[in-house]
């Protein structure tokens, strides 16, 4: 799938400034703990874990740290209404993990589709505050990120540990692209204005 793409080197050109680099951190960091805290968000869920609300919170949190890291880029507004999308991302999939593990067919299909419906909404917010980034080619990201996730969620109900994990590394290494685009479009975009 991403067989020329290296989760532990970033996919630029040899002559960075320290302002993208800073960027490029940035976003895989975020992007990194995103993955990460979801995993242990639908592991808390679906065992019960009584740190649940604490990890929860965790997860939340880094909804407006998405969206602070395109304040310098873009503005307050778009910053906020990206951490607004992010969080509701992350809520739908804490409601879509209660119904599978409920077994609630109907009630999966639904948020489902709101997760996808989040999805476009995030892919069209980024397309349009970026002309680098291609609504189409997020879209198709932003897609495969859920359905990774759906079947990583799948496999740790079934107590498929082994596979699980394996999903993991690719939602980790998938996650990692989706920063490097996101950030190479930013730097596409300001390369001409000095952001440091």
């Amino acid at each position: 799938m991403y067989q020329n793409f290296n989760p532990y080197v970033a996919q630029v050109n040899p002559c960075l400034s320290r302002a993208e680099l800073e960027l490029r951190n940035t976003m895989r960091l975020l992007w990194s703990q995103h993955v990460y805290w979801t995993r242990a968000a639908v592991i808390a869920l679906i065992n019960d874990s009584p740190d649940l609300d604490i990890v929860l919170a965790r997860l939340l949190r880094n909804a407006p740290e998405m969206g602070e890291a395109l304040v310098p880029f873009y503005g307050k507004e778009a910053g906020d209404r990206y951490g607004e999308l992010i969080k509701e991302h992350l809520v739908i999939a804490a409601d879509l993990v209660k119904a599978a593990k409920a077994g609630d067919t109907k009630k999966f299909e639904a948020i489902d589709k709101k997760w996808y419906a989040n999805a476009d909404d995030i892919s069209e917010f980024l397309s349009m505050i970026s002309p680098f980034i291609s609504k189409q080619d997020m879209q198709e990201m932003m897609y495969k990120h859920l359905e990774l996730l759906k079947t990583e969620t799948t496999y740790l109900i079934q107590k498929n540990h082994t596979a699980s994990i394996n999903t993991f590394d690719l939602v980790e290494l998938q996650a990692l692209h989706m920063a490097d685009e996101i950030s190479e479009a930013i730097v596409s975009q300001l390369s001409c204005t000095p952001y440091y």
